[in-house]
């Protein structure tokens, strides 16, 4: 689907963000699949399917969905170990370093499906810092789309989910965040358009996004040209 930019330029006011990690701060669309794809080649599972499944879930979720004869957290270890091993072709994504740049440290979380360990080793490999506030699926029971991530990164921002804005690149993300009650913009970077319903705001990626802190401490203001569905 072919969309173009919107002339006038959104601003949105808020608190707080939340970024999902894969396909929105760093790219790893390519070491995701390949792991996903050796690991459902060891258990017997058709590979597009569990690549499908697994993007933007946690991956103790999609091993139970996938063979739920099978202990789950010894497979979470397993695929765990896998991705972790599979560094290749991760690169922080257009836009990102100056973004983050320019919020305060106290005004971000990330917030992502992957494990604690697997993040920061994928963080450190983009080249981006480690954020002082951390959402992984360790610290969840429940997953996206489930809405308990955003309101756990909302929760530790200190601030309410309907003032956070969340950036998402997956469907399941993006109705996590909509279900949460955040304001929610996805990019375009590697999801289809007409995945991405539960969005409120499209984009290509973060490179066309401003942040400014408001005066007296209120809160951020956001700006960008969203694209036209």
């Amino acid at each position: 689907m072919a969309l173009s930019v919107a002339s006038s330029p959104v601003q949105i006011r808020c608190q707080g963000v939340l970024f999902d990690m894969d396909g929105i701060l760093i790219s790893s669309l390519g070491s995701v699949e390949r792991s996903w794809t050796k690991w459902a080649n060891l258990r017997g599972i058709d590979p597009e399917l569990a690549c499908r499944i697994a993007h933007g879930c946690r991956a103790i979720e999609t091993v139970a969905r996938l063979r739920p004869d099978l202990d789950s957290e010894a497979e979470l270890k397993i695929i765990e170990d896998i991705e972790i091993e599979d560094n290749e072709g991760l690169t922080v994504l257009p836009g990102v370093l100056n973004l983050l740049a320019s919020l305060p440290a106290d005004r971000w979380a990330v917030v992502t499906s992957a494990t604690e360990r697997l993040a920061r080793v994928r963080l450190a490999a983009g080249g981006i810092p480690a954020p002082a506030r951390l959402v992984t699926a360790n610290q969840v029971t429940k997953g996206k789309p489930h809405p308990e991530p955003f309101l756990a990164g909302a929760a530790l921002l200190g601030f309410p989910p309907e003032e956070c804005v969340v950036f998402e690149d997956s469907s399941s993300g993006a109705q996590a965040g909509r279900a949460a009650g955040c304001t929610v913009v996805a990019t375009t970077f590697s999801h289809p358009v007409e995945t991405l319903n539960a969005a409120h705001y499209l984009v290509t990626d973060l490179a066309g996004v401003a942040a400014e802190p408001l005066a007296n401490g209120e809160g951020l203001a956001l700006r960008f040209h969203p694209l036209e569905r």
